[in-house]
């Protein structure tokens, strides 16, 4: 057994100054990547402008539909390809490992990524939500404003729990990286093409209630609440149920090394 004396105590950092350095560097390294921010609040905004007012509009569901496609892709963009790809790269280099041995908890070193990450999420939120707003001529109120941040939120849980499953396993961050591209690309497909009908029925029911569907429902449910239906509750309890089972599959399976 380890015994820590009085002096030890005396000269460790508080739980303060930990967590503050934690996410003081996570930003820094943030700031540093912000070419990944770039494009991630670039795909919304060229999806809002190359759809405005020609008939994907109406083919892909309306305003309220593509304001929350819009969203929804730079959530993925940002949760599933850079902060999944940062995390895959920081154990291959072994971040982890020499993080793991400093006074900082393990629950402080991953709750401070993913407290950046939301940042950044309601970041992303608010600029296309504003734009849309502008672009579609839509009059939004406090409330709904603070509903499309509650949903980026739960949005931005979806994603990074589904980039956290794959980050734990798969162990190279270059499987990752293809692996997240794909998953992208698929769930991008869903979104285009699955949830307007183009593909036939079947593929519709399906794209509605993949994690894309789901939470392209709840932005359209958020932006307008007086049409808040049956369909968006049970996209809600889907919503939930996709993070508890991607999360429990990363959190089993995650590993701080390569080995």
């Amino acid at each position: 057994m380890k015994y820590v004396t009085s002096y030890e105590q005396a000269m460790s950092p508080g739980p303060k100054l930990i967590y503050g350095s934690l996410l003081k560097a996570d930003l820094l390294v943030l700031v540093k990547n912000r070419r990944s921010v770039v494009l991630s609040i670039l795909l919304p905004m060229v999806i809002l402008f190359t759809t405005h007012g020609n008939k994907a509009q109406q083919r892909l569901g309306g305003s309220l539909i593509l304001v929350g496609l819009a969203i929804t892709y730079g959530l993925m963009s940002t949760s599933m390809l850079g902060y999944t790809l940062g995390v895959a790269r920081d154990r291959d280099a072994g971040v982890f490992q020499r993080l793991r041995v400093t006074p900082a908890p393990t629950w402080m070193i991953i709750t401070s990524r993913l407290a950046i990450q939301v940042v950044a999420n309601l970041v992303i939120a608010l600029l296309v939500v504003i734009v849309g707003a502008s672009m579609y001529h839509l009059t939004l109120g406090f409330g709904q404003y603070v509903l499309v941040l509650a949903i980026s939120i739960l949005g931005g849980a979806l994603f990074l729990s589904i980039g956290l499953a794959l980050v734990g396993m798969l162990k190279s961050s270059d499987t990752v990286n293809a692996a997240g591209r794909i998953v992208f690309a698929a769930l991008i497909f869903l979104g285009l093409f699955g949830i307007s009908g183009a593909l036939g029925g079947a593929l519709q029911f399906i794209a509605s209630w993949s994690p894309v569907g789901t939470v392209m429902a709840l932005f359209s449910a958020a932006i307008n609440p007086a049409k808040w239906a049956g369909h968006d509750s049970l996209s809600l309890l889907v919503t939930l149920a996709y993070i508890v089972c991607f999360a429990g599959v990363g959190i089993r399976w995650f590993r701080w090394d390569t080995h």
